[in-house]
């Protein structure tokens, strides 16, 4: 009955705010324009269409506004008048009362905020679907950035993932080919990733290991935390101060280099994805600014940690393979890919599977990023992916997301940037380090606390072995023993051998000198 009464309430709001005018009008049948003027007929359309959307995703809640953040970044496929509305979700929806806000903080750490802080800003310098942010400055002087959960977002949450997965059941139901997308699966690691972020402790040490993995490349700023002010609901960090991403013509104003900005973007990705397996999965312009301050000029500032992707090794290895192989155009190895991972079955055609990936994606390699319609490669892929049953990974679904989301910032920022030619050479190097002698010496290194412990448990574990229990095994063995007690032998021999080589030598050179 509860999922009854939230689709009743989605399917007013989109009769209130005039969503259904925008879809429908688009199409040029004239039965469905008409259907379009019948429906939309008694209600006020005056405001702009780009407000309407706006506002409808603001009422229908966090889930909602999640979703117009990312299409906020894709000025490829969406109306530049609806981005512009849209990019207002990033972080100026309308602020919960500074007097909750202060309510919240107190509860926190039991504290008035004036023994707290030295001075609390109570408007809010940000406010997004999920917290918002004032600033303030510590008894010791220093100035901090204070994040505050809104209230009843937990129940709001629970209710609309409650009727994603309703929904995701009836669509399985409906259609066979939708239950290869695992729209169920899907919707569990929504879940998850949205029941994080409502935890701050966990954005917090998100933070704090992406600080860490990001020290050594000196492109990016990660906020320290203070932890003694970190709870659930409520966390302090280092205020860091620079310019919104998306003002890209005042950054150019202070001398910021725009295309090495975008490159460098592109290095961060990398970089988090391929060799660290933990990235920022929620890089829309909001929550990412540049520093313009003489001593970090130039660097980006990234905010908001909480979602974060992690991969696996595997699935590591297995994505650089493919990037690798789709940079130098080895549709084969990317089939190959495909059946060697299970997301294509077992008796699919490499050569049919090649075929497709290679129309799908070699119209695109050779253009500048603001000539690819990333839409019909989308489009594309999709009827390549239903007619070979590829099955979607949605342990990967957060690294789609952020792709697209690098692809949108890079397009702002430099429209002539070549994604594929900027990461080539990063990949490239990422895989000789994982297979090289240098791959070899890292992985040496992670073992060497096991070889530590093993080594002083080999001759219980000898023992054990030479223990009956076959007449092959126990011969095999004792072969082996007597082979190594042998070398054992030779290289004791050939130790005194030349040990009286050189002590011979010595005595030469003593009895030179006494003559």
């Amino acid at each position: 009955m509860r999922h009854v009464a939230r689709l009743a309430f989605i399917w007013i709001t989109v009769l209130r705010f005039g969503l259904d005018e925008l879809a429908l009008s688009g199409f040029r049948h004239p039965w469905i324009r008409l259907l379009s003027r019948v429906i939309t007929t008694g209600r006020r359309l005056d405001l702009p269409r780009g407000v309407r959307l706006r506002l409808a995703l603001e009422r229908l809640g966090p889930i909602f506004v999640k979703f117009g953040q990312v299409l906020s970044t894709r000025r490829d496929l969406v109306p530049p008048d609806i981005v512009v509305e849209l990019a207002k979700l990033q972080d100026r929806v309308p602020p919960f009362p500074a007097q909750v806000a202060r309510m919240i903080v107190e509860r926190a750490f039991g504290h008035p905020l004036e023994r707290l802080f030295a001075s609390f800003d109570a408007e809010p310098v940000a406010s997004a679907s999920i917290a918002q942010v004032h600033f303030a400055v510590l008894n010791d002087g220093r100035e901090v950035a204070v994040k505050v959960l809104r209230p009843g977002m937990l129940a709001a949450i629970d209710d609309d993932i409650a009727l994603m997965r309703q929904l995701a059941r009836w669509i399985e139901r409906a259609s066979a080919d939708a239950k290869r997308l695992k729209p169920r699966e899907v919707v569990a690691e929504f879940d998850n990733y949205l029941h994080d972020e409502l935890d701050l402790i966990r954005e917090a040490a998100n933070a704090a290991q992406l600080r860490r993995n990001m020290e050594g490349i000196d492109l990016i700023m990660v906020p320290q935390m203070e932890w003694a002010l970190c709870a659930k609901d409520v966390i302090v960090m280092e205020r860091m101060k620079g310019v919104p991403i998306s003002q890209v013509q005042r950054l150019r104003d202070a001398g910021v280099d725009i295309p090495k900005l975008a490159r460098d973007g592109v290095t961060i990705f990398f970089t988090q994805v391929f060799r660290d397996g933990f990235f920022h999965a929620d890089m829309h312009p909001g929550n990412i600014q540049v520093s313009i301050d003489p001593e970090t000029f130039g660097r980006y500032i990234a905010l908001d940690f909480g979602i974060v992707g992690t991969l696996t090794e595997f699935d590591k290895d297995y994505l650089a393979q493919n990037f690798i192989a789709f940079f130098r155009r080895d549709y084969k190895r990317v089939a190959e890919l495909h059946v060697e991972s299970g997301w294509v079955p077992p008796a699919t055609r490499i050569d049919e599977l090649e075929g497709a990936i290679r129309a799908v994606c070699e119209p695109q390699f050779d253009r500048p990023l603001k000539d690819i319609s990333l839409g019909q490669v989308l489009l594309r892929l999709f009827q390549t992916s239903r007619r070979f049953n590829v099955e979607i990974q949605p342990q990967l679904v957060l690294l789609q997301k952020t792709l697209l989301n690098v692809e949108g910032l890079g397009r702002d920022l430099d429209p002539e940037l070549d994604l594929w030619s900027t990461a080539k050479p990063f990949l490239e190097r990422w895989m000789n380090e994982q297979v090289g002698w240098r791959g070899f010496v890292e992985n040496l290194k992670r073992e060497a606390p096991r070889y530590v412990q093993l080594i002083p448990e080999l001759p219980r574990l000898l023992h054990g072995a030479l223990q009956p229990r076959t007449s092959h095994s126990q011969r095999v063995l004792e072969a082996l023993l007597i082979e190594q007690q042998r070398t054992n032998r030779l290289l004791q021999a050939a130790i005194y051998i030349a040990l009286g080589f050189v002590l011979g030598l010595i005595a030469m050179v003593v009895l030179q000198r006494w003559h």
